[in-house]
């Protein structure tokens, strides 16, 4: 046989190998993209609000509006001393504006209302990252209950908010946890199938959520100064 013809059956056999080599290689690289497992990772921290916003509003009411005035006055000039004497800074402390209400204007009105024409109210609120002082001067405000100062906390739930602002600086560490403990979860179904973990094929990182630490009936986040950050990551492993 030629020097010709040797080479050619050299190149038609190196041809076939290669055409039986691609699609058994592409067949197993697919047939491996398919052997995955979808784990979910939990990760929680305990934290501490960072921020206490207090709406305190306090009305009164009366028939001489010059006079519930003066009245209205007098009580937020306690109410801000108060507060000042608890060590809250000026700054923390928003005046809102002053509501009036004229029962006679409404005429579906209470036939005594002449009696007591006038409903005056305004809002002040506390913004402090000083939770501790916002919690001890509210259990201390019976003292300006005793001056005749009048409050209603009828629109609100509680009168405080506790806030936690941090959760940007806990988000890598709480990511770092939840991958860990999905990597484990897929560790241990990978174990039961005789695989072992590859990498990762893709994740997602779930939502974080903010809960009360005392996790009763009908409890909300806000209302308590310790709290529980939790986020559950989904995770999807290759097998080998």
């Amino acid at each position: 046989m030629s020097e010709k013809y040797k080479l050619a059956s050299v190149i038609l056999a190196f041809g076939i190998a290669l055409g039986g080599f691609f699609p058994g290689y592409y067949y197993y690289q697919s047939q491996l993209e398919n052997r995955t497992v979808t784990v979910k990772g939990l990760a929680e921290m305990n934290v501490k609000a960072n921020l206490a916003i207090w709406k305190i509003k306090f009305k009164t009411t009366g028939n001489d509006l010059a006079l519930i005035q003066k009245k209205m006055d007098s009580d937020l000039a306690s109410i801000k001393a108060y507060l000042l004497q608890k060590g809250f800074q000026a700054s923390e402390i928003i005046i809102g504006r002053m509501n009036t209400n004229d029962l006679m204007t409404n005429p579906y009105r209470d036939a005594k209302a002449e009696d007591s024409r006038y409903i005056l109210d305004q809002t002040i609120t506390v913004r402090s990252e000083n939770v501790e002082q916002t919690e001890t001067a509210l259990r201390e405000i019976g003292s300006l209950v005793a001056q005749g100062i009048i409050f209603d906390t009828q629109d609100y739930s509680s009168p405080i908010s506790y806030l936690f602002t941090g959760l940007n600086q806990i988000k890598p560490q709480m990511l770092e946890q939840a991958t860990q403990n999905a990597k484990q979860a897929a560790e241990e179904f990978a174990k039961s199938s005789g695989s072992t973990v590859g990498k990762i094929k893709n994740a997602n990182q779930g939502v974080f959520s903010i809960l009360p630490r005392e996790q009763i009936p009908g409890a909300n986040e806000t209302d308590q100064i310790e709290k529980t950050v939790r986020v559950v990551s989904t995770v999807v492993y290759y097998l080998n």
